[in-house]
């Protein structure tokens, strides 16, 4: 079953081949579990939802909502980042997972639900608050603050920069929003993020946006989860309702942001 190298224990073909009907046997049992909670109704069952970081800040009120209205439901939340989600997503371990779009050909169902706007933020006393219209090869002179290799936000964010003809002279990379966010209040630099993580920064005035052009980087939320995946009534009731709800659950609450018609080149 294992090999011993050293220290290290490693598992031998039999031993991962082990895992693997074990995984199989635990998905036949989540699936008579569905069963029997597609005959009880929404009155019980267990849910179980990966997101990415960036979408901890808004998923937690999402759950809170439905589980209002189906107390016996309980929903488990892990919150990892995106390579994380996919690899969790290929293993058929969560019901379903809220992402930026995946990958092509994962044998995925990706259904988008919310805008996920981009933003650049700076410290409100950084030269860049206040400026207008400001160009991006001002911006990539700058540090830059940005998450770690694997994080939708910085896919996102290095695509853009390619597609413009611009690469960053200098970045710093950081493993969560919320550091990012403290770092560029500590002057540290500019940093990519989500408009969704920073209603309270926005509110104190602790961060300000800077208004960067072809910015917001506009892009969406998605509810994912494998292709030809069977849901129990209790998933599919959480399904309809991220789908159907969502937008309107969390959108209100976000600070206002500008929108301007993208410039030319």
């Amino acid at each position: 079953m294992f090999e011993h190298i050293g220290r290290k224990i490693s598992p031998t073909e039999v031993g991962r081949e082990l895992v693997a009907f074990s995984r199989d046997i635990s998905q036949r049992i989540d699936e008579f579990e569905n069963l029997l909670d597609d005959i009880k109704g929404l009155h019980h069952g267990v849910l179980n939802v990966a997101v990415v970081s960036t979408a901890e800040y808004f998923s937690p009120y999402l759950l809170a909502r439905f589980c209002s209205h189906h107390p016996g439901i309980t929903v488990n939340l892990d919150v990892t980042n995106r390579d994380a989600v996919l690899k969790q997503l290929a293993d058929n371990a969560p019901d379903m997972a809220i992402m930026g779009v995946p990958p092509d050909g994962a044998n995925l169902v990706a259904q988008s639900f919310m805008p996920n706007p981009l933003v650049v933020v700076a410290a409100p006393d950084h030269a860049l608050a206040t400026m207008k219209d400001v160009p991006i090869e001002r911006v990539v002179r700058e540090r830059f603050i940005i998450r770690e290799p694997g994080s939708g936000t910085r896919d996102a964010f290095e695509r853009f920069l390619m597609k413009s003809g611009w690469r960053l002279q200098n970045s710093m990379e950081m493993s969560s929003n919320e550091a990012i966010k403290h770092a560029v209040m500590a002057g540290l630099g500019l940093g990519v993020v989500s408009l969704h993580t920073l209603e309270m920064e926005l509110k104190l005035g602790r961060l300000a946006i800077v208004d960067l052009v072809d910015f917001p980087l506009e892009r969406h939320w998605y509810l994912v989860h494998r292709q030809g995946k069977r849901f129990s009534v209790a998933a599919q009731s959480l399904k309809t309702f991220i789908l159907t709800e969502a937008a309107q659950a969390v959108l209100p609450a976000l600070p206002g942001r500008k929108t301007r018609a993208k410039a030319k080149r």
